[in-house]
């Protein structure tokens, strides 16, 4: 069986008079990649900021790797990375001196031989030496992520991590992603692109105004639409399609 990474009951967040969370439930199971889509607004980053004590929640409880995240902030930091939206990377240091200067700050062993393997597995060691302000989206983000994971935590966060990146940009993020969890990463991904859940989720949870309206397998969500015409070919329902019925029938309710 496998174990689960994070499990989040009830959890419920206001900003003064606004409720942004309204009671939200999901697992991830460890070494999965988990998506949590919703438009923009939806509380993504608000849920992402609980799991990674950023952000204390008003109801509700949230565990990760075993941990609350309420109680036990301190273990869960130990375990998880967390990337945001923008590259939080030195534009003046290289590509070496950015990882070189994390592995310090983590104390780790030789801070140069953690960077090599980082530069090597996110292809970066060709401009490794090069100033970050020359580098292009993709590759920013690249070492965004390989940043994130000195120390090799057991869970990265991915807050929209292709927010204002080319599509071939995004393609290169997505690879970085999906070797993450070959090696045993789980990821925690949230996105506002379809096609990004889509291309990468083990699992997807749709958040819609403060509250997972579906939680499944891509194939599971399927299932969800209204069977598909049978035409000449039988139409599978898009990822988008399913998106729109489910976003609707709780409007129309």
């Amino acid at each position: 069986m496998n174990n689960k990474s994070i499990q989040v009951t009830g959890l419920q967040k206001s900003y003064k008079q606004l409720q942004v969370l309204k009671g939200v439930d999901f697992e991830v199971e460890e070494g999965s990649i988990f998506v949590l889509l919703g438009s923009n607004g939806a509380g993504k980053t608000t849920v992402v900021k609980i799991l990674a004590t950023l952000l204390k929640q008003d109801s509700g409880i949230a565990t990760v790797n075993g941990f609350d995240v309420a109680l036990k902030p301190e273990n869960v930091r130990q375990a998880i990375s967390l990337t945001g939206q923008f590259a939080a990377v030195d534009e003046i240091l290289t590509g070496r001196e950015n990882l070189i200067l994390i592995a310090k700050l983590r104390y780790l062993d030789n801070p140069r031989l953690v960077a090599e393997d980082l530069l090597r597995r996110f292809s970066l060691t060709d401009a490794a030496d090069r100033r970050v302000a020359t580098y292009s989206g993709g590759m920013r983000r690249r070492l965004d992520i390989a940043m994130s994971l000195v120390g090799k935590p057991q869970l990265i966060f991915l807050d929209e991590p292709t927010t204002g990146l080319d599509p071939e940009a995004r393609i290169e993020v997505w690879k970085v992603v999906k070797e993450l969890a070959d090696s045993g990463t789980t990821v925690f991904l949230t996105t506002q692109y379809l096609e990004e859940a889509e291309q990468l989720a083990d699992r997807i949870a749709i958040l819609h105004e403060g509250r997972i309206i579906a939680n499944g397998t891509l194939e599971e969500l399927k299932k969800l639409f209204p069977s598909a015409k049978v035409e000449y070919v039988e139409k599978q329902p898009t990822l988008e399609e399913i998106f729109l019925a489910i976003v609707g029938k709780k409007e129309a309710k």
